[in-house]
C-alpha cells in the first residue's frame, strides 16, 4: 500500500523556509524531494513534514494551511525607520521575544506576590523632545556609571559586565543571549536584532543579542536604557555609527542617549590630545573610556572633531574590531556561570528561590530558565548560591 502524501502549499512551505531562515540548498541532503514539494509536483508524508516543520521551526499546523499566515512582531519594531525593506520576523526572533514576554509576566507576578514593588519612577518619566545629554547625565548617576567607577576597570569587557550589574541593581531584567533558549543550532542573528525591550513600571526587560560583539552590545544595553526612560517597548535599530544628518525619531535620541551616556561629550573635550594620530588616540581613548573604538568615533563625529576623513577612519577601525571579534569567539565558557546572564541573574535567582519555597512548580521553573533536567536545575541553584 502507498504511503499516504500530505498536501501543502509550495507558497506555504516557501513561507516556512524564509521564516526559519533556511534556503534549499540547505535541506536538500535532508529532504531529496524538496524541490518537487516546491514545484507542486510531489507531496511529502505526514513524518516527512514533520522534520520540514523541525527543520524550520515552524508549527506543523502551520505548514498545512491554504495560505502562509501572517505573523507579525508582539512589539513595535523600530527597525523600520532604516531606508530598506525589513523582512518577516525569524522564528529565532519571534520565540525569543515570546519567551522573554512569559518570563517577564512571571516576574511581574511574583514581585506583585513579594510585596516589594520597587521604584521604577524614572520609567517613561523623559520624551523625545528632552535633551539627550540631559537624559544620559541622569541614567549616569542612577547606575553610578561615572568615570571615576569605570577608571578603577582593567578592560572595557569588565565594564560591560558592570553596567549590565547596575542594571539589574536598578530593578531591571538583563538577559544577554546569543541563541534561543539554550539551542546552539539557533543562534540570533546580529543583522536581523541587536535587541529589544520590554518597557514596564514593574518588571522592566532588556533583551541583547549576545552573538553580536562585546563592543556593540554595551552600546545596545546602553540604548535600551533610552527606550526604558521614554517606556517604549521595541525591537531596537541599534546604530554604533552616526545617522545621516537630520534624522530624527525615536532611535536617534536613544542612539545619542546611548553614545553620550557611555561618553560624556565634556569629558571626552578634557581627554583629547593635540595633533593627535588617530589610530593611536582613538583606541587610548577607548581604554580611558572603557568602551569601544567605534564608539569614541561616533561621538568624536558628533562633537564635529572629525570631518570628511571620518567614514574612511571609521570603516577601517570597523573592519579591524570585526576580526578582532572573530578571532578572540568565545567557547561558551561554564554554563552554570554563563546561563544566569542568558536569562538574567535576578531572574534566575527568583525563579529558584520561588521553586524551593513551593510557590512555583518545579516543571514551570524549568520551563522559565529553559532547563529540561532537575540535577541541572538544582546544580543551578547552587552556583547562583541557592540551596537546593
Amino acid at each position: 500500500m502507498a504511503t499516504p502524501r500530505v498536501k501543502v502549499e509550495p507558497r506555504t512551505l516557501e513561507w516556512a523556509l524564509r521564516r526559519g531562515r533556511r534556503t534549499p540548498e540547505n535541506l536538500r541532503k535532508r529532504f531529496p524531494r524538496l524541490d518537487a514539494w516546491l514545484a507542486g509536483e510531489h507531496q511529502p508524508t505526514l513524518k516527512q513534514l514533520e522534520d520540514f516543520a523541525t527543520a524550520t521551526n515552524t508549527a506543523l499546523g502551520l505548514l498545512m494551511l491554504r495560505e502562509p499566515p501572517t505573523e507579525a512582531l508582539p512589539i513595535p519594531d523600530f527597525r523600520t525607520m532604516r531606508d530598506v525593506e525589513l523582512a518577516a520576523p525569524s522564528a529565532d526572533l519571534l520565540d525569543t521575544i515570546y519567551a522573554c514576554e512569559r518570563r517577564q509576566a512571571w516576574f511581574k507576578e511574583h514581585v506583585r506576590f513579594e510585596g516589594r514593588e520597587d521604584d521604577l519612577a524614572w520609567i517613561g518619566q523623559a520624551g523625545p523632545s528632552d535633551s539627550p545629554e540631559m537624559v544620559a547625565d541622569a541614567l549616569r548617576v542612577r547606575l553610578g556609571f561615572d568615570m571615576a567607577t569605570r577608571s578603577s576597570l582593567k578592560t572595557w569587557e569588565a565594564a560591560l559586565r558592570l553596567l549590565v550589574d547596575r542594571t539589574e541593581a536598578l530593578g531591571v531584567l538583563v538577559m544577554v543571549n546569543g541563541v534561543v533558549g539554550t539551542n546552539t543550532h539557533r543562534k540570533l542573528d546580529p543583522q536581523e536584532f541587536r535587541g529589544f525591550v520590554l518597557a514596564d513600571s514593574l518588571a522592566p526587560l532588556i533583551f541583547v543579542n549576545g552573538a553580536d560583539t562585546k563592543s556593540a552590545q554595551m552600546f545596545t544595553l546602553a540604548h535600551e536604557l533610552a527606550h526604558l526612560c521614554l517606556g517604549a517597548s521595541g525591537v531596537s535599530d541599534v546604530a554604533v555609527e552616526p545617522e545621516p544628518m537630520g534624522r530624527g525619531g525615536i532611535e536617534s535620541w536613544c542612539n545619542r542617549v546611548a553614545a553620550d551616556l557611555l561618553v560624556p561629550a565634556a569629558d571626552l573635550h578634557g581627554e583629547l590630545q593635540d595633533a593627535p594620530d588617530w589610530s593611536e588616540e582613538i583606541r587610548r581613548l577607548a581604554r580611558r573610556f572603557k568602551v569601544s573604538t567605534l564608539v569614541v568615533l561616533r561621538r568624536l563625529r558628533e562633537m564635529g572633531v572629525l570631518g570628511d576623513d571620518f567614514w574612511e577612519i571609521y570603516r577601517r577601525e570597523e573592519q579591524r574590531v570585526t576580526a578582532l571579534a572573530a578571532k578572540n569567539k568565545s567557547t561558551g565558557g561554564d554554563f552554570y556561570l554563563t546561563h544566569p546572564r542568558r536569562v538574567s541573574p535576578t531572574f534566575a535567582q527568583s525563579v529558584i528561590a520561588s521553586a524551593m519555597e513551593g510557590t512555583t512548580l518545579y516543571r514551570e521553573a524549568m520551563q522559565l530558565l529553559g532547563l529540561r533536567s532537575v540535577a541541572t536545575f538544582e546544580r543551578l541553584g547552587r552556583e547562583v548560591g541557592l540551596r537546593t
